[in-house]
């Protein structure tokens, strides 16, 4: 039998002394992280198409004609015959001028060449008279020179008597003032009751015409060859107003500066337009949009799927056949509307990512759908009249 301090025997548990060193011994194996699905994107088809490209070209509004009225005589004003602000035709009244100091001055100059005809015909008669005696020695011949010397010099005072009526008859007429051309009459600059015309030519009033009327601006020397290479326009001009909308009717441009502003470079351009309504008056602020050329089978891509960088490049995603996504640098150059011309890096048919760029990963696989652009939306219903 044992003995009652027999120590039982302990089971022993062997540790393979290499998972000692091993600090996972033991442990399960770790699962890998599961795959990222393809990314959903959308993607627009690079394509050819003609596009125009214009230029907004800053101006100003200049009336077709501009004359100021003003007084060609001295005198005192009698009457005002116009309503300040309305158009006038050419030829209407305007303005009167006191006309009795000149009408005087008329009579006076009358008179004159009345007293100057008689003379010269007195002469004439003395010297006619003087040529039959001189053949019979009755008057010396110096005599009778000098009697057709008379006789010119009165037939001139007649000239000059005639050149007196004529200008005092002009000046009288200066007296009523009429419109030269037709357009819409600015204020008055002066009242009735006026001493006029003392000393300078005192200004009345200015008439503008306003239809057709024109548009100045400046273009950049450069751009001016391309305009002139894109004559098959017809050099067919539109206005956009101050306020961004776009006038209606178009215009046309008429000629440029002979020479180029040595500190800008710029060369000064004219456009002419219809002005019906009068809608436009001098000196409004507009941009006038120049066709610069027609560019066809150029590659364009919208503008949201550029990343822009410097010098004019720019990044875009491109999708291959196998539906795997492709950084790819591209270099633009003009801009229309809502796209970017593309002159390298992509050609017509590429189908570039428009929306999920942030998710798709280059080299990896996308699930790629058309892009369909969002329709703006509608208008609200006008409120039921209660």
């Amino acid at each position: 039998m044992p003995t009652p301090f027999a120590m039982r025997p302990v089971p022993l548990i062997i540790i393979p002394l290499f998972c000692l060193f091993l600090p996972n011994c033991g442990k399960k194996e770790a699962a890998a992280p599961p795959e990222m699905p393809p990314a959903a994107v959308t993607f627009a088809v690079v394509e050819k198409e003609t596009v125009t490209l214009t230029r907004d070209l800053p101006g100003r509004i200049e009336a077709f004609r501009v004359a100021e009225i003003r007084a060609r005589v001295a005198g005192i004003l009698l009457e005002r015959a116009f309503k300040e602000g309305e158009d006038v035709e050419a030829g209407a009244l305007l303005f009167k001028i006191d006309p009795a100091p000149l009408q005087a001055t008329v009579d006076s100059a009358k008179a004159n060449l009345a007293r100057a005809d008689a003379n010269a015909e007195q002469t004439k008669r003395q010297s006619d008279r003087f040529r039959e005696l001189v053949s019979s020695n009755a008057v010396s011949r110096q005599e009778a020179d000098n009697s057709e010397s008379a006789t010119i010099v009165a037939a001139a005072e007649v000239l000059a008597a005639k050149a007196a009526v004529a200008t005092a008859e002009l000046s009288l007429g200066y007296a009523t003032v009429t419109a030269p051309i037709a357009g819409r009459i600015g204020k008055a600059d002066v009242t009735e009751g006026a001493l006029v015309g003392e000393g300078t030519a005192t200004r009345l009033a200015v008439i503008q015409q306003l239809d057709p009327i024109y548009f100045d601006f400046t273009q950049s020397s450069a751009d001016l060859l391309a305009l002139k290479r894109a004559k098959a326009e017809q050099g067919i001009v539109t206005l956009l107003l101050d306020d961004g909308s776009e006038y209606g009717h178009p215009g046309k441009l008429l000629f440029s500066e002979a020479s180029v502003d040595e500190t800008t470079g710029m060369v000064s351009l004219r456009a002419e337009f219809p002005n019906p309504n009068r809608d436009l008056l001098p000196g409004m602020f507009a941009r006038a949009r120049v066709v610069q050329a027609i560019r066809e089978n150029a590659i364009t891509i919208p503008q949201r799927a550029v990343t822009r960088g410097a010098g004019g490049s720019g990044n875009v995603m491109v999708i291959d056949a196998s539906n795997i996504a492709h950084p790819r640098v591209i270099q633009t150059s003009d801009m229309i509307g809502d796209k970017w011309i593309v002159s390298s890096g992509l050609e017509a048919g590429d189908k570039v990512i428009m929306e999920g760029l942030l998710k798709a990963r280059p080299g990896a696989a996308v699930v790629p759908e058309p892009f369909v652009p969002a329709t703006p939306p509608a208008a609200p219903a006008a409120a039921l009249k209660k």
